[in-house]
């Protein structure tokens, strides 16, 4: 087969037509994963089943939402969409994991705006992050407080449905505050069944021979970028081995769910890794 050469003309205007393809492909990809992908959210559904979960309690859901990181990247208005995704979901209870700002108390009255009109039937509870400790410690506090949010800083509440009980313990940022996971599950019977609220996922290794059937974190932002084959490029310290998604620890009771939060942070982007909303719904082993 004969193949005849191009002319260095041909040549010049086939590289030409190649790079401002590629330059084409990649200014469309930085609109997408700077401009929609970060304010396309995922309201994303699972079932949990916990082995020792009282049956009063199958069916029970949460909300589960991490990391606004309202400031530097994030924008407030993006927050009346999230609002409404709860208020459709109904949940009994509604559960916030850490870094409501990006290191300014700029927007402290927009986040405890926003908070305000979250309500369940079961309450609403907290836990600090790593980037809330970050000179906004006592703003976040106050702000979620003032919001009719409860902040578990190393302690329990109890859920009580039907004359059973549903613990649930929440420590200070295991990274950078002061956990006292201890201090959190002090008085909570062995064999009660238990949640625990705790900012940076990969702890739970350190967890795993306490009497905790499910954590629940955020942090990781399940990397932002994502690629296919190759997974997420970055994920933060202590946000690496559950990065996102649902995890069982071996030769433990405990699941850990991590999820992908809400904002952003360091970069403003998001690429195949869209914000998430996660409604969690526990199942008992009679009923599952």
């Amino acid at each position: 087969m004969n193949t005849k050469p191009i002319s260095r003309r041909q040549f010049l205007k086939k590289s030409a037509q190649i790079s401002l393809g590629l330059l084409g492909t990649a200014s469309a990809s930085g609109i997408y994963s700077h401009w929609v992908e970060p304010y396309w959210l995922e309201v994303k559904s699972i079932d949990i089943t916990i082995p020792i979960l009282p049956p009063t309690f199958d069916r029970f859901r949460i909300v589960h939402f991490s990391d606004l990181h309202l400031g530097v990247y994030s924008r407030p208005e993006a927050l009346t969409e999230l609002v409404q995704q709860i208020q459709q979901v109904s949940p009994d209870l509604i559960c916030f994991t850490g870094d409501l700002l990006d290191h300014s108390v700029d927007y402290i009255s927009e986040a405890v705006d926003f908070c305000s009109q979250l309500r369940a039937p079961f309450g609403q509870y907290a836990v600090l992050g790593n980037h809330d400790a970050f000179g906004t410690r006592r703003a976040v506090t106050k702000g979620l407080a003032q919001a009719g949010f409860h902040v578990l800083h190393n302690e329990h509440a109890v859920l009580k449905k039907d004359g059973k009980e549903l613990y649930l313990a929440g420590v200070d940022d295991p990274w950078v505050g002061k956990a006292d996971i201890q201090q959190a599950l002090l008085h909570i019977p062995d064999k009660a069944c238990t949640l625990l609220l705790a900012h940076e996922p990969d702890f739970a290794d350190e967890y795993s021979d306490l009497p905790i059937d499910l954590q629940l974190s955020g942090h990781s932002h399940g990397g932002q970028v994502r690629l296919p084959l190759v997974g997420a490029l970055y994920t933060p310290p202590h946000g690496s081995k559950y990065s996102s998604g649902l995890y069982q620890l071996p030769n433990s009771r405990l699941q850990v769910y991590t999820t992908r939060g809400i904002g952003v942070t360091r970069m403003p982007i998001r690429f195949n890794c869209r914000p998430e909303l996660t409604v969690i719904t526990l199942r008992s082993p009679i009923d599952s």
